[in-house]
C-alpha cells in the first residue's frame, strides 16, 4: 500500500474508530518515523496498548501485520532521507552530512504535512492568541528553546507574553498567575516531563486555552490541550531534533502576523526601527522585518 493512500484512509475513517484504535491511528499519522524505527514493544508501551492491538490496527488498515506496516513506513522515510542510489557516486555513499541534511528536510516535510492536515487548528491558534489577555509559553530542557522563540515572536508583535521555564519557581508555582482569559502554549518533545503535565492539568481546570506543540498524540500533555500541532523530531543523534518544532513556530507566528493586519505591520515596523538604532547596533542595510 502507498503511504499517501494509507494516510487518506486513516483520515477518512478516524472518527469511526474506537478510542484505542483512534489513538494508534493518530500516532501513525503524526509519527511515521518512530513507527518505522522503533520496535513493536516500544510503540505499544508508548501508547499504553498491547502489541496485539497494534497488529489488529495494522490489519484493519489493509496490511498483513504490523511488520508489513512498519516496512512500508520505513521505505517511505528512507526515500525521503537518502538520495537514490542511482543519483550518488560510490565515494559519496558514506557522506553523513548529506544524510543528516536529508533527514532534517524530512522532519520539515512531515511537520508541514501534519500542519496542512490540521489547518483548522491554525485558525483556532490565531483566534485564541488575538483574544487572550496574555500568552504563556512553557518549555523544559530542549523544549524551552522553541518556547522561548514563541515568546520572542509574540513580544515582537506587541502581544503580552510570558516565558515559563524551570528556574527559582517550579512550573506549577508559575502557573498560578494564569487565568481562564489567557492562553498557554506548551512545547514538549521527548523525554516528557512530569512537572509539565501536572502544571497543564492544573491550568486546564480553569478553562484556559491550552495549545500543545509536541511529537505525538500520545504525549501526556495532549490530554489537557484543546489545540494540537504535531512536529517531526526524528534524529539519530542528540535525542530529538528541534528543526520541526522551530519550523512550526516560524510558520504559526508568521501566519498570526498576517492575521493581525495593520496592527501586525505596525508592530514589525517598530521592531525594525529598534534594530536600526545605531546607538545599539551596527548599521544594517536592506533589513527586512
Amino acid at each position: 500500500m502507498e503511504v499517501q493512500r494509507l494516510e487518506e484512509q486513516i483520515r477518512g475513517r478516524l472518527n469511526h474508530f474506537p478510542a484505542k484504535t483512534r489513538r494508534v491511528a493518530e500516532y501513525i499519522l503524526g509519527n511515521s518515523s518512530e513507527i518505522a524505527f522503533h520496535s513493536i514493544s516500544e510503540t505499544a508501551e508508548k501508547l499504553s496498548v498491547s502489541r496485539a492491538q497494534l497488529v489488529r490496527v495494522a490489519r484493519m488498515l489493509g496490511f498483513d501485520g504490523y511488520a508489513d506496516l512498519k516496512n512500508t513506513l520505513k521505505k517511505k522515510l528512507m526515500s525521503q532521507v537518502l538520495p537514490s542510489t542511482a543519483d550518488i557516486k560510490p565515494e559519496e555513499s558514506s557522506d553523513m552530512a548529506l544524510k543528516l541534511c536529508k533527514l532534517e528536510h524530512a522532519n520539515i516535510d512531515e511537520t508541514y504535512r501534519n500542519m496542512t492536515l490540521h489547518s483548522e487548528e491554525v485558525k483556532k491558534f490565531c483566534d485564541a492568541a488575538l483574544s487572550s489577555d496574555a500568552i504563556y509559553c512553557m518549555g523544559w530542557g530542549i523544549s524551552s528553546m522553541p518556547a522561548e522563540w514563541l515568546y520572542t515572536r509574540f513580544s515582537e508583535l506587541s502581544l503580552k507574553s510570558v516565558l515559563m521555564r524551570r528556574g527559582s519557581l517550579s512550573l506549577i508555582e508559575q502557573a498560578r498567575a494564569i487565568s481562564e482569559n489567557d492562553m498557554l502554549i506548551i512545547c514538549e518533545l521527548p523525554s516528557y516531563v512530569i512537572e509539565v503535565t501536572e502544571a497543564a492539568e492544573k491550568i486546564s481546570q480553569r478553562g484556559t486555552c491550552i495549545v500543545s506543540i509536541t511529537d505525538s498524540p500520545a504525549a501526556p500533555i495532549c490530554e489537557y490541550s484543546g489545540i494540537h500541532f504535531y512536529v517531526s523530531d526524528h534524529s539519530p543523534l542528540f535525542g530529538s531534533s528541534l528543526i520541526g518544532s522551530m519550523f512550526a513556530v516560524h510558520a504559526l507566528t508568521s501566519i498570526l502576523a498576517q492575521e493581525m493586519g495593520s496592527e501586525g505591520r505596525r508592530a514589525l515596523n517598530e521592531q525594525k526601527e529598534n534594530l536600526n538604532d545605531e546607538r545599539i547596533y551596527y548599521p544594517s542595510y536592506g533589513l527586512r522585518y
